[in-house]
């Protein structure tokens, strides 16, 4: 196994002397938004987490290796070669033999980031069970990832382009805890709110914690989402951006859009509905998440000395 890790300086130094560290995907900069925002989006979120007293490790896949930190050069690869490919649990082994570029999703993330002993993850928002999933089957690995890689996801809920009330079904099932980061209320990515609620409320970084350290000390395999709302002056307004969501599943059917293709054209036509203000809101809840991941990894840090 560790013969396909490498790692930056900068993020081998804190592993090896028990320094905070805070993973990063590299899909959210190679699919899910546009360049030049996409690498402006990528420098500052790895500043937010130094602001914060961690370390970023933003991971992708190149020359047959999975790359544990990025240089500046390697991140603007990631930010402008159209050819680089969405990398979850099922594409490691052909996209490290074949020596292809590969954009880390959540599961592909914290796969890499429990490989190299990374217990915190800072993202978007996870995938989950898409709309009509009862029908097309199509249920994001992130949810199976969840369940059985110890990793703690800090997001700002499922997109809401979702089944959220499923997905939540499915992590109940999984028995992956669902933490409202002051919040009782299971935040819609875009939007604060949702209409449903999280399994346990936690307001502190010491807090959450406490709950990753119990969980996994009591051999609990899985992960955690730590659902942290998008900040108030950042966030739309749930009924709004629904009816966006629901005319662009409506193109996507009409187009014959599906698989690994759904979520980027979703979030591209709602960016478009919206006049641009669903990119501005998804960069803001990014950076937020990034905050509160290194303060959580601190705490968490703290808890293992």
């Amino acid at each position: 196994m560790k013969e396909y890790l490498t790692y930056t300086e900068e993020v081998r130094n804190a592993l090896e002397n028990g320094l905070p560290v805070v993973a990063l995907e590299t899909t959210i900069i190679s699919h899910g938004m546009p360049y030049p925002q996409n690498i402006e989006m990528a420098k500052e979120v790895e500043q937010i987490i130094r602001d914060n007293g961690a370390v970023p490790a933003t991971i992708g896949i190149m020359g047959g290796k999975i790359k544990i930190g990025l240089s500046e050069s390697e991140l603007e690869e990631f930010a402008t070669n159209q050819s680089v490919e969405k990398v979850s649990r099922r594409d490691f082994p052909y996209i490290l033999a074949s020596g292809k570029i590969g954009a880390t999703t959540v599961a592909g993330t914290m796969i890499a980031a429990q490989l190299a002993g990374i217990r915190v993850f800072a993202t978007g928002g996870i995938g989950g069970v898409h709309r009509e999933g009862e029908v097309t089957w199509d249920v994001s690995a992130d949810l199976t990832e969840l369940a059985q890689t110890g990793v703690a996801v800090v997001c700002a809920g499922a997109k809401s382009i979702l089944d959220l009330g499923r997905t939540l079904e499915y992590l109940e099932t999984q028995g992956v805890p669902v933490v409202g980061y002051r919040t009782s209320e299971f935040p819609s990515f875009f939007a604060r709110e949702s209409g449903f609620g999280v399994d346990f409320r936690l307001d502190t970084p010491e807090e959450v914690a406490a709950v990753m350290d119990t969980k996994w000390k009591l051999g609990l395999n899985g992960g955690l989402v730590i659902a942290n709302p998008v900040p108030e002056a950042d966030a739309l307004e749930h009924r709004e951006i629904e009816s966006y969501i629901l005319q662009a599943l409506q193109e996507a059917k009409e187009n014959g859009i599906t698989g690994k293709q759904v979520t980027p054209f979703l979030l591209a036509k709602v960016k478009q509905l919206t006049g641009g203000k669903s990119l501005q809101t998804n960069i803001a809840l990014v950076k937020h998440n990034a905050a509160v991941a290194a303060q959580i990894a601190r705490a968490y840090q703290a808890t293992q000395r």
